[in-house]
């Protein structure tokens, strides 16, 4: 599983815009990309200005087919005029119970 979390920061007045296209973009991922796994919008708890979306998708090949399909581009088409981001705080391979961690 490849997983991230990024944030961005919203301008004022904004925010319900992020997230009903953050929200949007999570349902139409979910729906129509096989490799997504889970996408979730969270709201910082002490910035208002500020969400999250944690991200899961089969393998870094389904996340890159997201990151060049529709929903992405249609999500930062819209947000990019009004939130800054994403600054990713967390990129990744999850590491199974099989793995060994020397």
């Amino acid at each position: 599983m490849y997983q991230f979390l990024a944030s961005f920061t919203v301008r004022p007045g904004h925010r319900d815009d992020f997230v009903r296209v953050a929200r949007k973009t999570a349902r139409d991922s979910l729906a129509n990309e096989p490799g997504s796994r889970r996408f979730e919008v969270i709201a910082d708890e002490k910035n208002p200005d500020v969400f999250y979306l944690n991200e899961v998708y089969a393998d870094v090949d389904a996340f890159n087919a997201h990151a060049n399909g529709p929903f992405f581009g249609a999500f930062f088409a819209e947000a990019g005029a009004y939130a800054e981001g994403p600054a990713w705080l967390m990129r990744g391979t999850l590491i199974d119970d099989k793995a060994t961690v020397q």
